[in-house]
């Protein structure tokens, strides 16, 4: 899978681009993303350990928790 990644101005329409991008021959889904928004980080987080989780990648998972973890208690 590939992705594009598109930045646009605060004035565009974001609904609009995001239906003409479905409409293109081959676009699976479209989803917009706020990168000052961390709930959009925590969601592709989540995302990412569901397929992990469906193709059976359990070590990948309890790795990529143990990473996080202790980056987190190496900042303290």
């Amino acid at each position: 899978m590939k992705y594009l990644k598109i930045n646009t101005e605060k004035t565009a329409d974001l609904e609009a681009l995001q239906i003409a991008i479905l409409q293109m021959k081959g676009v699976d889904s479209v989803e917009i993303i706020d990168e000052e928004n961390p709930e959009s980080e925590l969601k592709k987080a989540f995302n990412k350990t569901k397929e992990q989780f469906k193709k059976g990648d359990y070590e990948t998972v309890v790795n990529d928790i143990f990473d996080i973890l202790t980056k987190n208690n190496s900042k303290k």
